[in-house]
């Protein structure tokens, strides 16, 4: 454990003041201009590429990246890298096939979009599915792994910890909304990047013995190079966790695709784009900067494996190798991560405000309630769902090494389901909802029952695996209630009619671009 300086607990505060102050900033709203769902749940849709870009970024790489990635690095070592590189791929086809279709109908919510499609039972089930898993897994994570950090830098109690995290991320985006999340993630994101470079760089240079940051890589490597292979072999202690070629061909689309194109509280800043042009903009910006994001948060994990051997838990690295700062840029780079951490918990809470208040308050409590009322529910909503938060966060996840692994683990019950929906729902007109409902809640009945059953053949197949076994099964019976149940002639919309999936020659130059570099970084570490 360190502790903060005077000088580093001033910028932190700084840092505070700073981006509390700019999200109230752009909050502020026009004279005799009103607050309505639109500007408050999707910016007004006026987001340009850049807050698209950094705000999915910032949504994405919090505690649950930074700490919980670098504890995979030091346990695993760079194959957990996968995670972020193979995000790259996944978001260039949700920029060219899915978003047309989102914002050609002006989608505001994922549920939304199941019930244009299915009809308005699946739209009330999956709310309520999304709302358990971002508040019960998803906020939590973000919580704990964060507290995990702040205490272990600032030497604070991890429940006041826990707290102020909460709290902080919540004021910051209470008045504004989506809007204040994401015009202010350029500046968290900034901060990020830098303060995770500034990170690699000084572990690496400590490696190096006066040689350099090169020669600290090349010792690395050198001296573990166990952590260097992104496949891993069925001998791997890990196999379980990342096995081998189903990595790439197997269940990890899965949850990327799940993640990254349905998720609501990843596609809501795409949602609120200027245009599908601006969109897809910041689709390829964002693509970018997951090429760089293990630099960032998974060679710091390899590098403790030498610098900080013997750790009593994985999640413990990050924070020890913030430990190596000096005075000032400790400050900098603990700044950086309670950025992360804010920005993620701040556009969580958003997203559970949003499902909440137009998925389920507007359309089962109260029909017609005021664009005033349901801003105001919304309020409610992000306040109630952060004490959950704060409160649930040490029961569920206090005991755990890596909770990175127990998080995609679990998240993993609900995702071969949620894509099965959605792909039969884009691309198979005769998919009723029925069998969309039949679909997701096996993949949940399935999951379990692979995680729980008392036959250890079960039990020890990879969740990777798990999930693609899952995600044809839960496929297959879709198929067979849609057959058995048809829908009226009357349902059934075809979400593809008149939607153009033509993207301008710089997306698919930036996209081949991302692809060539792809293809170089598995070939050099296979």
């Amino acid at each position: 454990m360190t502790r903060l300086s005077t000088l580093d607990a001033t910028m932190v505060l700084a840092y505070a003041v700073f981006i509390f102050a700019l999200a109230q900033w752009v909050s502020r709203r026009r004279a005799g201009v009103e607050d309505d769902s639109a500007g408050y749940f999707l910016a007004g849709r006026t987001l340009p590429w850049w807050a698209i870009g950094a705000s999915l970024i910032a949504a994405n790489i919090s505690a649950e990246q930074i700490v919980g990635m670098a504890g995979s690095g030091y346990a695993i070592g760079l194959a957990i890298a996968s995670y972020e590189w193979m995000a790259a791929a996944t978001l260039l086809i949700v920029g060219k096939v899915f978003l047309p279709v989102f914002l050609k109908h002006r989608i505001t919510t994922m549920p939304e979009f199941l019930e244009a499609r299915f009809g308005p039972t699946i739209r009330t089930v999956m709310a309520g599915f999304w709302l358990v898993l971002y508040v019960f897994v998803n906020l939590t994570s973000i919580l704990w792994l964060g507290s995990i950090a702040v205490t272990k830098v600032a030497g604070i109690d991890q429940d006041l910890a826990l707290a102020l995290l909460g709290l902080f991320a919540l004021a910051y985006q209470l008045k504004g909304g989506l809007k204040a999340v994401a015009l202010t993630d350029i500046v968290q994101v900034a901060l990020l990047v830098a303060g995770g470079l500034v990170v690699s760089a000084i572990a690496l240079g400590r490696l190096g013995d006066g040689g350099g940051i090169l020669a600290g890589f090349a010792r690395l490597t050198r001296e573990v190079p166990d952590h260097f292979h992104m496949i891993l072999g069925p001998d791997s202690p890990h196999y379980k966790d990342l096995p081998g070629l189903g990595v790439l061909i197997g269940g990890m689309w899965i949850a990327n695709l799940s993640y990254w194109g349905f998720n609501q509280y990843i596609i809501q800043r795409t949602l609120a784009a200027k245009s599908l042009a601006e969109a897809q903009r910041g689709i390829v910006f964002a693509a970018f900067l997951k090429l760089l994001m293990p630099v960032i948060i998974v060679l710091p994990g390899i590098a403790a494996v030498l610098l900080a051997p013997g750790l009593a838990k994985p999640d413990e690295a990050y924070p020890t190798m913030m430990a190596l700062l000096p005075p000032g840029l400790l400050g900098l780079v603990f700044a950086a991560l309670t950025a992360a951490i804010v920005a993620s918990t701040a556009s969580k809470i958003n997203s559970i405000a949003t499902i909440f208040t137009l998925d389920l308050y507007a359309r089962k409590v109260r029909p017609g309630a005021s664009e005033r009322q349901l801003v105001t529910v919304g309020r409610i909503t992000a306040c109630v769902a952060t004490v959950i938060g704060i409160v649930a966060a040490r029961p569920l996840l206090g005991g755990l090494d890596q909770a990175f692994q127990y998080i995609q683990e679990f998240s993993g019950f609900v995702t071969p389901g949620i894509l099965v929906i959605f792909l039969t729902g884009l691309f198979w007109r005769r998919a009723t909802e029925a069998g969309a409902l039949a679909g997701a809640l096996a993949s949940v009945v399935f999951s379990a029952a692979f995680r729980f059953s008392p036959v250890p053949a079960l039990t020890e197949v990879p969740f990777m695996h798990r999930m693609t076994i899952v995600f044809f099964a839960s496929l297959a019976l879709t198929a067979l209630v849609s057959w058995l149940r048809p829908a009226p002639a009357s349902t059934g919309h075809d979400m593809m009619k008149d939607v153009s999936f033509a993207t301008s020659r710089a997306f698919n130059l930036a996209a081949a671009l991302i692809l060539v570099i792809l293809a170089a970084l598995y070939a050099v570490w296979w």
